[in-house]
């Protein structure tokens, strides 16, 4: 672990090769007021046109502020839609952790590592400012306020969305997110999905790890996220607010990567260097997060751990896919 971490958080997002060509034509943009300023969503209907059924899906670490990941490297929109599930993907929200911070990041938009680019790719891509006054630093980051409150409200009143027992999923940061939208909005969220999600946030080590991460990340300061240790951090803990997702009995889809690359998983000798440890550290989480639950006697989860698999788009699309079907029977 005390190799794992430092080596995985210096890479701090997705890699992989992109799986899909964005289409314009398939989607539309969905803005909304927030404390943080206008906040866009990507909106994409069901097939069969009903507003019952919706899931939102949260990007990893090195979110951009024009365009969800999920829409740039996957293919995930379209199969979802088939399903008849109406798919949310909130746009923006770098190193965000989908949280309530306490106050801006201390540190000043684009040091300390950002760059533009996609939210995944083997070069270790970061933020785009096509919103730079809704980063976290001109902003307090407000993201659960946002994602439960103001979002929620505005699908309702102007698409005829549903805004209870819906769905949520998300990869790595956007993973373990998804876990505290759900324990914490049990009326919203009836289902969640972690990919490679970091599910044992105070774990030694790990805040450090993540302190790293989010400086490649954009440059944010964990710091002004959440105090070391105290109420607000624990909060954000899967491990620690385990006992909440079955007392809810929120259906759980908790899956990660063996961190052994599959075929096409990565293209170059950086792409496992990178992919590979951080893949390992989220499984790691993972496998934590399932002990926690096994104690305390939770069956409300389906865990899935493919034979291969690393940190990137391919491997959680894959997961999208398989997830469908149970998705599909616990929203609505």
């Amino acid at each position: 672990m005390a190799i794992l971490l430092p080596l995985g958080a210096s890479v701090a997002g997705p890699v992989g090769v992109a799986n899909a060509a964005f289409d314009r034509n398939f989607g539309y943009d969905f803005w909304v007021d927030s404390d943080m300023g206008p906040i866009k969503s990507r909106i994409f209907r069901a097939a069969d046109g009903n507003t019952d059924r919706v899931v939102y899906a949260l990007d990893g670490m090195r979110a951009r502020n024009d365009l969800s990941g999920w829409e740039l490297e996957t293919n995930v929109a379209h199969a979802l839609t088939g399903a008849n599930i109406n798919v949310v993907m909130p746009v923006g929200g770098e190193s965000s952790f989908y949280a309530d911070w306490n106050a801006p990041s201390t540190w000043g938009p684009g040091e300390l590592g950002s760059s533009t680019g996609s939210s995944g790719g083997s070069s270790g891509l970061g933020s785009s400012d096509a919103a730079g006054d809704v980063d976290g630093k001109a902003n307090t980051y407000r993201w659960e306020t946002f994602l439960t409150q103001q979002l929620p409200r505005a699908l309702a009143a102007r698409e005829g969305f549903r805004s209870t027992r819906n769905g949520v999923f998300g990869l790595s940061m956007g993973g373990s997110a998804a876990l505290t939208l759900a324990a914490y909005h049990p009326q919203q969220f009836s289902f969640a999905g972690s990919y490679s999600g970091f599910l044992n946030n105070s774990a030694p080590g790990m805040r450090e790890a993540l302190r790293l991460a989010m400086v490649s990340a954009g440059g944010f300061n964990i710091d002004a996220m959440a105090p070391p240790w105290g109420p607000q951090w624990l909060r954000m803990d899967p491990f620690v607010f385990a006992p909440m997702l079955k007392a809810n009995d929120t259906r759980l889809w908790i899956a990660s990567g063996s961190g052994v690359p599959g075929p096409g998983d990565v293209s170059d000798a950086l792409g496992v260097v990178q992919s590979v440890p951080l893949e390992a550290l989220a499984l790691a989480n993972t496998r934590a997060f399932e002990v926690r639950m096994a104690s305390i006697g939770a069956g409300n989860v389906h865990y899935d751990y493919p034979q291969t698999g690393v940190h990137n788009w391919k491997n959680w699309e894959d997961q999208v896919i398989r997830m469908i079907p149970d998705l599909s029977g616990n929203i609505g």
